[in-house]
């Protein structure tokens, strides 16, 4: 649909290449760009522009920086003798919001996908290993619990076998406010394996 105004019509055009936004969504926000003020909209082009121009990888963990390397990376209040691995910069943002974890992140980038032509060298697996130092203690693997991030796990595993450093991967099972009746089948055989004494 062509709106009278073909300046509408492009923003429409590239709302909708952004991920979950439909076409309908798209046209929503186009109108809401029209309705704000001028200086808002500056500014909302601004920190898109921003993002384009500032934001980098971290040279040593590969998450998103303004500063290489990034401040967890450079920050001496971290345990430098563990790693969490994750797939990508949310992960990081994901454990970061629990305060339950002070040490260092490597983010891979991904997850092995044969399917999608995803292979270890797409990942940033060499430069997790060149990482690794005699006093790292642990490597605790955090990816997701699809059929992606499960073969990605296995193959860090074996992968980090021979350095004898010790590898963790975090709990699975039933989320917290769930009910039992509702848990598929895999879900709850996690849990059942993942059981802890009290």
């Amino acid at each position: 649909m062509l709106y009278t105004s073909e300046s509408i019509e492009r923003l429409v055009e590239q709302f909708a290449q952004l991920p979950s936004i439909g076409r309908k969504t798209a046209q929503r926000l186009a109108m809401h760009v029209l309705k704000m003020p001028r200086e808002e909209v500056a500014a909302f082009s601004k920190a898109l522009v921003d993002v384009k121009d500032n934001v980098r990888y971290c040279t040593i963990c590969f998450n998103i920086t303004e500063s290489d390397p990034c401040s967890i990376c450079s920050s001496q209040k971290r345990n430098r003798a563990i790693i969490c691995v994750v797939e990508e910069p949310n992960d990081v943002i994901a454990v970061e919001k629990t305060h339950e974890f002070n040490g260092l992140y490597h983010v891979l980038g991904g997850a092995l996908s044969p399917l999608d032509g995803v292979s270890p060298e797409d990942l940033k697996v060499k430069e997790l290993l060149s990482r690794l130092q005699d006093d790292t203690a642990e490597i605790i693997l955090a990816l997701s619990p699809n059929v992606e991030g499960e073969a990605t796990t296995l193959y860090l595993g074996k992968l980090l076998k021979p350095f004898n450093i010790k590898t963790t991967r975090i709990a699975r099972g039933l989320p917290i406010g769930s009910d039992l009746e509702f848990a598929d089948e895999a879900t709850l055989t996690r849990a059942l394996e993942g059981r802890v004494a009290l």
